[in-house]
């Protein structure tokens, strides 16, 4: 049977990305903090480059040749992430900062709007600050209440406690498609159903899901989908969100300034139509445009071979680090992505972070901006070694063989 590996050229793959090929601290970088931000091929850092250096110009209302050429590029990222996401409607697709942001802009346009004191939100114990902070930041204001639903201790989602915590009082339901710190693939399809049937609009947080699971808004019916290019092999700074368009039309924009308006007087103000109602202000052009590149690169490798290799990664470092004496696996899903949060027994998390820095190899410690998910399970914080498509099994072997350095170093 062919594998993934057998299907992709891995060391073909790694040539692509030139921050690979440098030692750190005397040793041959092993990069394993890819859930906080994926490096970036040479094809992306070329269309930065080749913006700013061949027809760099603001975008829209230009006349001349070089303003032309840069809308048109800027536009076709647009239309790319429609396909990437399935979007029904072009115009569903608002560029943004990042995930965060697009999570703020609906909580501070849709949620500002149609939410009343009394009101119910729903998220969960799995999600990052950026799903949990603007939504307390909303209830403060408006009164809502915002409710929580409990994961059992191999940090899956208990679903039965989600359809206690539904009612009529439901307004909107905000989860982690993927969760950053522990790798699980949450219910999201089902999740989104039980929400409609109760009358709540719902937002998936798509961060960690967008580089590993194939997308499609329309299967999973979600209202609103946000994510960040730089999780998807792209540049930071630039993200997406994907909202149906008849909610996006009954939203007030979330800034104010120039692209977003149709005609402004000293009396009032009527504002442009979407996408461009969300987009106030001069955008990331050059990020935006080299991130329609970092979809192609997925596009070129597959999306599904892509997730076959890393689940491959996942299987032989969580057998390869189980072996080890005194490490536990926190999170242990029945869902996964590439992701393994381990502690070591007596050994701070911070300490292993800098020891393996010191053999060359990166690693993410610390609570991954989930402390409240951090304290459910009883730990300060975790290591976290998060898994691309460049990565290998010899990587690994050099984390597995790191994590005895540092045992044999602080005990």
């Amino acid at each position: 049977m062919q594998t993934a590996t057998d299907i992709l050229d891995i060391q073909r793959i790694r040539a692509d990305f030139p921050i690979l090929d440098q030692l750190v601290n005397g040793k041959q970088l092993v990069y394993f903090d890819n859930a906080a931000t994926t490096q970036k091929p040479l094809s992306v850092l070329q269309a930065i480059s080749g913006y700013y250096g061949g027809y760099n110009a603001n975008i829209h209302r230009g006349i001349h040749q070089l303003a032309e050429k840069a809308t048109s590029a800027f536009e076709a990222t647009r239309q790319k992430f429609q396909e990437f996401l399935n979007a029904r409607h072009l115009e569903e697709i608002i560029f943004t900062y990042g995930t965060t942001d697009g999570i703020n802009l609906v909580a501070q346009s849709y949620g500002r709007r149609f939410l009343n004191a009394g009101d119910e939100i729903i998220i969960s114990t799995l999600e990052h600050h950026s799903n949990i902070v603007p939504w307390q930041m909303l209830c403060e204001e408006k009164g809502c209440i915002l409710k929580v639903i409990p994961i059992d201790d191999n940090g899956d989602l208990l679903i039965d406690e989600y359809e206690k915590l539904l009612s009529e009082r439901t307004k909107l339901v905000s989860v982690v498609h993927v969760s950053n710190a522990l790798g699980t693939i949450n219910p999201v399809k089902t999740i989104i159903d039980k929400a409609h049937a109760a009358g709540a609009v719902v937002l998936i947080d798509g961060a960690q899901a967008s580089s590993h699971i194939t997308l499609d808004v329309q299967a999973l019916d979600c209202d609103f989908y946000s994510l960040s290019a730089h999780k998807l092999y792209g540049p930071t700074g630039m993200g997406v969100l994907y909202g149906k368009k008849a909610l996006l039309e009954a939203m007030p924009p979330y800034r104010g300034g120039g692209e977003m308006i149709k005609e402004v007087t000293f009396e009032k103000t009527t504002y442009n139509d979407l996408p461009y109602k969300f987009e106030a202000g001069t955008p990331n052009i050059a990020d935006v445009i080299a991130a329609r590149t970092a979809l192609e690169y997925i596009e070129g490798l597959g999306k599904e071979n892509i997730a076959a290799y890393e689940h491959e990664l996942l299987v032989y470092a969580t057998e390869k680090l189980s072996q080890i004496e005194g490490l536990r696996i926190i999170g242990q899903a029945r869902e996964k992505v590439s992701v393994i949060s381990f502690v070591l027994d007596g050994i701070h998390h911070q300490d292993t972070g800098v020891i393996l820095d010191q053999l060359g190899i990166a690693v993410r410690t610390g609570h991954h901006c989930t402390q409240p998910l951090m304290r459910r399970l009883g730990v300060a914080g975790t290591s976290r070694a998060s898994f691309a498509v460049y990565n290998t099994r010899e990587e690994i072997d050099r984390l597995a063989q790191g994590i005895l350095r540092v045992q044999k170093m602080m005990m």
